[in-house]
């Protein structure tokens, strides 16, 4: 894959990808972005990230133990026996930074009130495992939070261990361990310990590196500690780092998180997430001691992801998406080319069609055709587990329209592309007919060059690729009325 230049004219930037061809002359991924100022200011960037089908905000408390249960129990039942995933959701950190949204419980430098949560969460792992075939592999494992680090070392040996009592950690070349660190509470040892622990994968939230922005968040760190942390983690064997900025956050301008930019091209990770802050102080306590004052407006945001765009392509990294650089050469870049990169509630992935257990308060997982959250308080979490029930509060059973729907959406923000033709006979069913309401509401975006239509072809465009869960939204039967479900519109 070569990166053409980009370039500024009248509010836009073009950056040109020329993409690997797949068999049948197409592309696998979406080949170039345009920015366009106005279009982005015009839709606005808000809107579902689509890590699950339907969303959160549609899991509902009918959805019990019972139902888990049934979906794991099936599950184990396929011919073929799926991978698991875990996600490990670790809510205590140092100190709060105003500026998360994240399930998490300020606690002190010796970590003891994580004692407690770490014996319950080892009586989660025993009751979860206990229903999952012994012989499914666990292939990928993220320790989220809050702050991962906030364990120490042997607390997260100890973890470790209970987890591979539990299920069948994969020790070969497939496994994908992720830790989230938080770079100020983090040492070169203990990154070297999580590395021996065999966590190959880590993600350190740097945010911005400016002095005044990291003083309004109460985010502080520098950017030889992210260096000295990156390197550490690479000669121990980490073989991905990724790291966060946000933009839009207090006291940021153009030329100054261009300069935070500059930073983190430096460092050369391999992988960047880049979000919009949304300034909601209803939302969480926290977020009252943000200086809204100091907030960058909208035109300012945009021309900051401009920016970011033009710098982080121009280094080598391809935009797969919904905020999220990586290198050319990186596992998801090529999963995109070849047409298998898949998004679940990890994110982007290339195991997105395993089985995904979220272990941990708040933790969300997905079973089959199914999704469950836990209770998201630690009083409940714990009652719960003492009563010995999983700590399930409510999740989500999938209808045969939200599979289509899912796969749709999945293709749409994975690879900007739908052959309509192949779909139908996937599912049998008619993708005019079935999709009729949905493809007037895509009417407008087809208009503004966001979405082309050639014959059996549905095409997110490059004006399109910043704004494409836009499109995604006009398949989204909740946001709507959406279709019939009642399989009217099949073909026979």
């Amino acid at each position: 894959m070569r990166i053409d230049r980009g370039w500024w004219r009248a509010g836009w930037v073009l950056i040109g990808i020329k993409a690997d061809r797949q068999p049948g002359g197409h592309t696998g991924c979406m080949t170039s972005v345009l920015f366009d100022s106005a279009l982005m200011a015009r839709y606005g960037t808000s809107g579902p990230r689509y890590i699950s089908y339907p969303t959160t905000l549609h899991f509902h408390a009918g959805f019990s133990e019972v139902d888990l249960r049934t979906a794991v129990s099936a599950s184990n039942e396929e011919l073929i026996p799926r991978d698991l995933s875990l996600y490990v959701h670790v809510p205590y950190c140092f100190n709060r930074w105003f500026q998360c949204r994240c399930r998490q419980a300020v606690g002190t430098k010796g970590g003891h009130e994580a004692d407690r949560y770490l014996a319950y969460l080892a009586r989660e792992v025993a009751l979860t495992a206990s229903l999952f075939d012994r012989d499914r592999k666990v292939v990928q494992l993220r320790f989220g939070g809050g702050t991962p680090n906030f364990l120490d070392t042997e607390r997260m040996r100890a973890l470790m261990r209970t987890l591979d009592d539990g299920f069948s950690l994969s020790r070969g070349p497939e496994r994908e361990f992720a830790v989230e660190i938080d770079p100020e509470f983090a040492s070169v040892e203990q990154v070297a310990a999580l590395a021996e622990l065999g966590l190959n994968r880590m993600s350190l939230g740097i945010q911005d590196f400016d002095p005044r922005m990291r003083e309004a968040v109460n985010r502080v760190h520098s950017v030889e500690r992210v260096r000295e942390l990156m390197q550490t983690g690479r000669s121990h064997g980490v073989d991905s780092i990724s790291v966060d900025v946000i933009y839009g956050l207090p006291h940021q301008s153009v030329d100054g998180f261009s300069r935070t930019l500059e930073q983190v091209v430096e460092l050369a990770p391999d992988r960047i997430a880049a979000y919009s802050h949304t300034h909601s102080p209803q939302s969480l306590q926290a977020r009252w001691h943000v200086p809204t004052a100091k907030l960058p407006d909208a035109p300012i945001k945009s021309a900051m992801f401009g920016r970011m765009l033009e710098m982080f392509t121009a280094a080598g990294y391809v935009y797969l998406g919904m905020e999220q650089f990586v290198r050319a050469e990186d596992e998801l870049a090529r999963a995109q080319r070849a047409g298998t990169l898949q998004r679940n509630v990890q994110g982007y992935s290339t195991h997105g069609d395993g089985d995904i257990v979220g272990l941990g308060v708040s933790a969300i997982g997905r079973i089959g055709d199914s999704y469950s959250q836990n209770l998201g308080d630690l009083p409940g979490y714990y009652a719960a587990l003492d009563a010995g029930h999983l700590p399930v509060a409510r999740g989500f059973q999938l209808s045969d329209d939200d599979l289509i729907r899912r796969e749709l959406i999945g293709q749409l923000v994975c690879h900007g592309r739908v052959n309509k033709s192949e779909f139908s006979d996937r599912h049998r069913l008619l993708f005019d007919v079935y999709f009729a309401a949905d493809l007037r509401r895509l009417a407008p975006l087809v208009e503004d060059d966001l979405v082309r239509m050639d014959g059996q072809v549905l095409e997110v465009t490059p004006r399109g690729r910043l704004l494409v869960r836009h499109v995604a939204m006009c398949f989204d039967a909740y946001l709507h009325d959406g279709p019939s479900r009642t399989g009217s519109s099949r073909a026979s």
